[in-house]
């Protein structure tokens, strides 16, 4: 597959950092607001070798905080397009958490549309369906009152948040990322065709049962939906049983991801 985007340029998107290359899957990972690439080092410590992980690094964060953030969805949607068609070299699937799991949602979208391959499933964490939209507006909220979302979603370092440093480079970004969020509408008359594996956790005040399972709605494809013990991060205290989850069904979509015994240590 040939794109704009420059081979080069591709790893600046997307960080392989566990290279797994007998892998037969690949599983993309899209981060949280504010998050970045290195939110799913665990996750390529633990499915490696049996699947290929690649996490996307958005830019205006760690090593790309010289670049401008980008502010909507479908932009950023189309950049990381560009750059999985340089490297993902075989079936792959998406995995997107709160944020990522919309971006997760138009990528597949996109790839369809251009007739390019399609993931074997597409796994949304913590964020209700596009059609479920509630009028938030954290992006144009106070610092502190961005402060204090963060620190009750529970999502970061919550010392880190005391050094004014570090506060003044995560804010702008998380307050970047909130505006793609809350200012994206879907289009309702674009669904997915892949299977779907919807992940929540039971206290997250961001997201109900009903909204997360209104993904369904969403892909003409098989879905399903589990609901794990915790908040909006579930996913980092239950981390072994979302990593069974992935190799599970990627095992099940044609993917050898048979976990090694070395990888039941990973933590997300």
């Amino acid at each position: 597959m040939t794109t704009s985007e420059s081979p080069a340029r591709s790893t600046t998107w997307l960080r392989r950092f566990r290279p797994a290359a007998d892998a037969a899957v690949s599983l993309v990972c899209l981060p949280h607001a504010g998050g970045s690439a290195s939110f799913f080092f665990p996750v390529s410590r633990a499915l490696a070798p049996a699947i290929d992980v690649l996490a996307v690094q958005y830019p205006g964060r760690q090593d790309r905080r010289h670049e401008p953030n980008i502010d909507n969805l479908p932009e950023l949607a189309d950049r990381i397009v560009d750059a999985l068609t340089h490297m993902v070299d075989r079936p792959f699937a998406l995995f997107g958490h709160s944020m990522g799991a919309m971006l997760a949602y138009e990528i597949a979208l996109r790839l369809a549309a251009a007739g390019l391959p399609a993931p074997t499933r597409v796994f949304l964490s913590g964020r209700r369906a596009p059609s479920r939209h509630r009028d938030d507006r954290v992006h144009l909220m106070s610092d502190g009152e961005i402060l204090a979302q963060i620190r009750r979603l529970n999502g970061t370092d919550l010392m880190a948040l005391d050094d004014p440093d570090i506060r003044d480079m995560i804010l702008p970004v998380v307050r970047n990322d909130y505006r793609a969020v809350e200012t994206y509408r879907h289009d309702p008359s674009r669904v997915l065709d892949c299977p779907v594996t919807v992940l929540t956790g039971d206290r997250d005040p961001l997201v109900t049962v009903d909204e997360a399972r209104a993904w369904e709605e969403h892909t003409t494809g098989p879905t399903d939906l589990l609901v794990l013990p915790g908040g909006h991060f579930y996913l980092v205290e239950q981390s072994e049983r979302v990593l069974d989850v992935i190799r599970r069904r990627l095992s099940a979509s044609g993917g050898s991801a048979a976990s090694p015994s070395s990888a039941t240590g990973g933590r997300l």
